[in-house]
């Protein structure tokens, strides 16, 4: 049997400190201990994104990284990007574009596609397409999933962030 480990991490602002198996990853962390279950979990291999966060700034799969590999770390799970308000245009195009669907996939595209957005200024929609190709979508075919982002960032471009 493996000890417990302790970690100290922030979590969408609020610091976190738990004493857990090394071998627990962030995924089931932030869902199981700490209850933040925007974070999906659908592969468990990397390859969905369905369970894509931000740590220290950079998107990452958290199904991939062990939770005691955060020891120390910023994370912001989708409930946090949420709650601060950094992405209620984002959230506004989904539902207006019908581009949430079931559901499943929204919190890891809603992350990706912030994470476009805050990175390049001007994506066009194949850009887009590119840079989610990373998160699958069983139920919208990413054509509103693109409308969405491409009408955010004009949104955001012409400085009127509350309509996208």
């Amino acid at each position: 049997m493996t000890a417990a480990h302790p970690i100290s991490l922030e979590v969408n602002g609020e610091r976190v400190e738990a004493l857990i198996s090394p071998r627990i990853n962030l995924a089931d962390f932030l869902r199981e201990h700490l209850k933040l279950t925007g974070t999906h979990v659908g592969c468990e291999h990397g390859v969905c994104g369905a369970c894509t966060i931000r740590v220290n700034g950079e998107i990452i799969r958290s199904c991939l990284m062990l939770a005691v590999q955060a020891n120390e770390a910023s994370v912001e799970t989708i409930e946090g990007l949420s709650d601060s308000g950094e992405i209620s245009d984002l959230q506004a195009a989904f539902r207006e574009r019908n581009a949430l669907q079931c559901g499943f996939c929204t919190p890891g595209m809603l992350i990706s596609a912030q994470d476009l957005i805050k990175n390049e200024s001007e994506p066009d929609r194949e850009r887009i397409r590119e840079h989610l190709s990373g998160n699958y979508c069983r139920c919208t075919g990413y054509q509103a999933i693109v409308d969405a982002v491409e009408a955010t960032v004009k949104a955001r471009k012409s400085g009127n962030k509350s309509r996208a």
